[in-house]
């Protein structure tokens, strides 16, 4: 039996506990930002592409993304350069471990963060292959902001995801072959193609909106 004195701060309570299930589960209301990967040219710098051969429901199933591409960006010089980028608003999809999907069967390390030399001050998550030949990099950007630790970006941010629109997460993940083993990760032109696509897609235009 409850006392009647507590029934109304148990309610408020109650209430309060409801508000992010009906904007997440009922209400689903996401924040439209205008932003698409679809956006990204074709062409980045020297750098011209095509597209992979991935199924194109890769993206949805693997990411739960709508919004997705992946190319192959070449120099001309034969150094190949595979760069996809997806925006989901299921985050964790986005920055756990992405490489298991998109570097499937490679044994890798990480090297932590490291800063791309260009002028647009991009940050990178770096990974290499047990022989030191491949470079694998990822950024992940949210509300046009690197973020270098999503987990605790969502813990600060926990009180706006709960309450607020869903905002989407953008992936920029690139992997390619070093020339040579010594060769600096963030000199080679996957670094380089990453930094273009970040510096691209943030100069898009922002149409705010919620669905």
């Amino acid at each position: 039996m409850v006392s009647s004195r507590y029934v109304f701060p148990v309610a408020i309570i109650l209430a309060l506990a409801l508000v992010p299930t009906v904007i997440h589960s009922y209400l689903d209301s996401r924040h439209i930002d205008g932003f698409s990967t679809q956006k990204l040219p074709v062409a980045l710098g020297q750098f011209s592409s095509k597209k992979s051969n991935r199924d194109s429901g890769w993206g949805q199933e693997v990411f739960d993304s709508q919004d997705w591409i992946e190319r192959i960006y070449d120099e001309g010089n034969g150094r190949l350069v595979r760069l996809f980028v997806a925006r989901s608003y299921d985050h964790k999809r986005l920055y756990h471990h992405p490489e298991l999907a998109l570097s499937y069967g490679m044994t890798m390390t990480s090297q932590g963060i490291v800063q791309l030399p260009g002028n647009e001050s991009v940050s990178a998550n770096l990974l290499v292959d047990e022989r030191g030949r491949s470079v694998i990099m990822y950024s992940l950007l949210y509300d046009n902001e690197l973020v270098e630790d999503p987990i605790s970006h969502q813990i600060k941010d926990s009180m706006n995801l709960l309450t607020g629109a869903r905002k989407p997460m953008t992936l920029f993940y690139v992997s390619s072959v070093k020339a040579k083993s010594t060769e600096d990760p963030r000199l080679t032109p996957a670094a380089r193609v990453l930094e273009l696509a970040v510096q691209s897609f943030r100069s898009q235009s922002a149409v705010p909106g919620t669905q």
